[in-house]
């Protein structure tokens, strides 16, 4: 299963972002698929996963939203409100049923200015 990211970049405190995130390949029963981010230094940590549930981190709850196009394997995350300390790289992660797969993102750079 391959991944394809896009969407992140620069921008200043407060403004907005989009990731997208298509799955392909020999794609089996997707039981999850959800944002990951890791910033310098610091351990890589769940952002916000869409399976049975949808959970977010503390840290983002009202400001980020993840949704799916099912139809198109394709996860996104719509990032508003922006923060310095959302700063990081994020990684797309979808997991099959059963733990068939797992497969990670490149990663996309988010940077967010003050």
């Amino acid at each position: 299963v391959q991944l394809a990211e896009s969407g992140g970049g620069l921008v200043q405190a407060g403004g907005s972002l989009r990731l997208s995130c298509a799955a392909s390949g020999n794609i089996f029963s997707i039981a999850s698929m959800g944002w990951y981010r890791q910033a310098p230094g610091k351990q890589r940590e769940l952002v916000a996963v869409s399976g049975g549930t949808t959970n977010y981190a503390d840290s983002v709850k009202g400001r980020f939203t993840i949704s799916r196009d099912n139809a198109k394997n394709t996860v996104y995350l719509q990032m508003n409100s922006l923060k310095p300390e959302d700063t990081a790289v994020y990684y797309c992660n979808v997991q099959g049923v059963a733990g068939i797969f797992v497969s990670w993102g490149q990663g996309t750079q988010v940077t967010v200015s003050s």
